[in-house]
């Protein structure tokens, strides 16, 4: 009877937190589902991209620059060469944008914000994800509008990073507490797509459980 009881209860908990998230308008945008949704684009236009249910396999006919994005177990996970994947929409303007991110040592990627589809390195906000790369541009930071250099969270340590964009005004949350707070004067990004990133070779990042809520137009 405690058993049934219990289950019974189990349900009505997960029940009740997805309504809440539904309620509050936090929408999942990335899963199983919506993977074969989301585009890579390597860092060689030349470079091709085979794809699968599960993978997307950048083929650049160089070790050095082949790479892959797999969706596993709820996870996403990156390796090899220069490539980012991008959200299907691009016309994101105000939101918070949250995603549960880990990354190895030595490792470096980026959660991009109103960025454009493209190779190389897009243009667009970047929340940086980097522990231990030589770069000195820690987590936490918004790359090259306002840098973070002390080191927010360890190495292969799953955390939160949060981005919240209204017009100009853009806010970096790590595991909520606030690393960034910037006014663009240039209003340099202001509408695009979601993104994330796999730096370099050797450097893997893992990404889960992504939301967006969408705010009301200033």
């Amino acid at each position: 009877m405690r058993s049934v009881f219990g289950w019974l209860m189990a349900v009505v908990v997960l029940t009740f937190g997805f309504a809440v998230r539904a309620e509050e308008g936090w929408v999942t945008i990335l899963d199983e589902k919506s993977f074969k949704d989301w585009k890579v684009a390597p860092g060689d236009a030349k470079s091709k991209v085979e794809e699968s249910d599960t993978e997307k396999k950048v083929v650049a006919g160089d070790p050095k620059k082949d790479g892959k994005w797999e969706f596993k177990d709820g996870v996403l996970h990156a390796e090899g060469g220069v490539s980012h994947i991008f959200s299907p929409r691009d016309d994101y303007e105000n939101f918070q944008f949250k995603a549960e991110i880990k990354i190895k040592d030595k490792g470096n990627s980026g959660q991009y914000i109103r960025t454009k589809f493209g190779n190389g390195f897009p243009k667009g906000y970047e929340a940086q994800v980097n522990s231990t790369h030589s770069d000195p541009k820690r987590t936490g930071s918004l790359y090259n509008f306002k840098n973070v250099t002390e080191m927010l969270v360890p190495p292969d340590t799953w955390f939160t990073q949060e981005v919240i964009a209204e017009g100009n005004h853009i806010i970096i949350k790590v595991n909520d507490k606030v690393a960034v707070d910037y006014v663009d004067e240039k209003n340099t990004y202001m509408k695009g797509h979601f993104a994330f990133q796999q730096h370099n070779l050797g450097s893997e990042v893992w990404v889960k459980n992504v939301v967006v809520k969408e705010l009301p137009k200033k």
